[in-house]
């Protein structure tokens, strides 16, 4: 079978009675658990019609018995079946939303000066942006993401069915970018995560189409960077911090900052470009530091932001111990768990890691902090925290609370989209 077609088979998956409540509060999943039987023939990746106990039609999904997750929704309209057109609306819509939340950072980054309000996106605005295009659920197309790096797209999938329809997707991608002026000259696959084996697929990555130097150069507040898309984190850069990044400038003015968990030195040159007066990132990821020393000389901070290959447990407890004190500490740690059974051990490290922090700040300095886990509910993450500061003897005062950005959109009903919480504090020492 073609990887272009979609296929509905004539089946059709019975929820049981009182089940689907993910999927009837605005989600997108139903589990294995919740269905009471299909009933008609398919194949693993084929869409199916979802009904109630009641026979109540709910919606298109496709369907996959090698996983929990049996089935993910597509459609809850029964005049809206999953074909192209249903794909390319999914994809329209997609862009839209992300022109319309991104336009003033586009005007304020990308355009040219805009003083009298007159100027108008275009082509080369909307060429330039980097953002999230295709966010999965969030974005009503289960199990997929696309980042968009200038003219390059970067495709990660995670589920049989859209990964059969990938090949469309990146299709209408192509197609509705070009009615922008957008044109892609290259897409690269990144779907080698572990978790594509619970859906009983192959972890793969590589060129989808021809070949392009897979080291992208991306604007971002200003700030330029190279973005291995072959070999670096993810698809190559967290898109998600873009805001936050943002946010710590002012506070970093003409002050010494430590940036913990750099990766390729987003924060750490956002803290340059601020005005910091020094800023020292750390990462235990040799070529995230060497990708962090490019960028910064890309930049023209490589006088200011320095970078040092080193694991952070191991690294601040060193740095207390030689009496060092930061303005800004910065904690940008990746995820520590990716299960629900981790939990307990992820909020020892969180509070490991911001304990440590805290005591290198400075009395009155600043502590800005986030999770990247899904599992580690906002809830958890702040009581951790606070957990943290009593046993660093420390006061915090609030600064301000936010999530990732917006062209990350948090679906409410799925929980897993919205993962990103980052805090600023002011870090008191007690009185």
């Amino acid at each position: 079978m073609s990887k272009k077609e979609i296929t509905t088979a004539n089946a059709v998956a019975i929820i049981k009675k009182r089940e689907g409540r993910e999927f009837k509060a605005g989600g997108a999943w139903i589990y294995d658990n919740e269905i009471d039987r299909v009933e008609g023939s398919f194949e693993n990746g084929d869409v199916i019609e979802v009904h109630d106990f009641d026979d109540y039609f709910l919606g298109y999904g496709f369907i996959n018995e090698k996983s929990k997750i049996r089935i993910r929704m597509m459609s809850r309209k029964k005049d809206h079946p999953v074909t192209e057109e249903l794909i390319e609306k999914r994809v329209r819509d997609a862009w839209e939303y992300r022109k319309a939340t991104m336009a003033d950072y586009m005007l304020e980054y990308l355009a040219p000066d805009n003083s009298d309000n007159s100027y108008a996106l275009g082509a080369d605005e909307y060429t330039r942006l980097s953002c999230r295009l295709i966010f999965g659920e969030a974005d009503f197309l289960p199990g997929i993401t696309i980042d968009k790096f200038a003219d390059v797209l970067v495709i990660e999938s995670l589920a049989l069915g859209t990964d059969r329809m990938k090949d469309i997707i990146l299709d209408k991608c192509k197609k509705v970018l070009a009615e922008d002026g957008v044109q892609i000259k290259g897409i690269y696959e990144r779907s080698d995560a572990k978790v594509r084996e619970l859906e009983g697929l192959e972890r793969t990555k590589g060129f989808i189409g021809d070949k392009f130097d897979t080291k992208v150069l991306i604007e971002e507040n200003g700030v330029k960077y190279y973005v291995d898309v072959e070999n670096g984190q993810k698809t190559g850069f967290f898109l998600d911090q873009k805001f936050n990044r943002q946010s710590i400038r002012g506070l970093c003015k003409g002050k010494k900052v430590l940036d913990c968990f750099t990766h390729t030195g987003s924060f750490a040159l956002n803290a340059a470009a601020g005005g910091a007066s020094s800023v020292l990132g750390v990462d235990a990821s040799d070529l995230g530091c060497r990708q962090a020393e490019e960028n910064a000389a890309l930049n023209g901070l490589e006088k200011i932001a320095s970078f040092q290959c080193a694991d952070v447990f191991e690294l601040l407890p060193d740095l207390e111990k030689k009496g060092e004190k930061f303005d800004v500490v910065i904690l940008d740690p990746p995820a520590f768990t990716k299960s629900r059974a981790s939990i307990k051990k992820a909020a020892t490290g969180y509070k490991e890691i911001n304990m440590r922090g805290m005591k290198l700040v400075k009395d009155g300095g600043y502590l800005a902090t986030c999770s990247c886990s899904h599992f580690m509910d906002e809830e958890l993450f702040l009581k951790t925290i606070a957990d943290a500061a009593r046993d660093a003897h420390k006061r915090l005062r609030q600064v301000e609370f936010r999530q990732q950005a917006a062209d990350h959109p948090i679906l409410w009903g799925g929980a897993a989209s919205y993962y990103l919480k980052f805090v600023i504090f002011q870090v008191c020492d007690e009185i």
